[in-house]
């Protein structure tokens, strides 16, 4: 019997940080995603659980922001110019020709 792995798809799921679906830093999006719940119903929740602890659950949010990887496969693709298509700066010194010394005015 052969299973077909796809290395890219865990075999369980990930608590994760969407990119393309955050208010702030995606924290209840992400909860939303990995209980399949409404996105807006998490944060309304978050919100009561707020004032039902007299802001003690906003202590939560940054430890969970610092917790919770970025879900890098759901980013678009950029659009616009390249990185390409500006030129670096060229400083002196830094492998660019430099000119010789002037000779001294008379």
């Amino acid at each position: 019997m052969t299973q077909n792995v796809n290395p890219a798809v865990p075999p369980y799921k990930q608590l994760r940080r969407p990119v393309d679906d955050r208010m702030v830093a995606g924290v209840c999006s992400g909860i939303a995603r990995y209980t399949n719940l409404d996105p807006t119903a998490v944060r309304a929740l978050y919100a009561l659980i707020t004032v039902l602890t007299w802001g003690t659950a906003l202590l939560a949010y940054p430890v969970l922001w610092f917790i919770m990887p970025e879900d890098r496969g759901a980013a678009p693709a950029p659009t616009g110019p390249t990185p390409a298509a500006y030129p670096r700066p060229v400083w002196p010194g830094a492998n660019a020709p430099v000119s010789p010394p002037h000779p001294p005015a008379a």
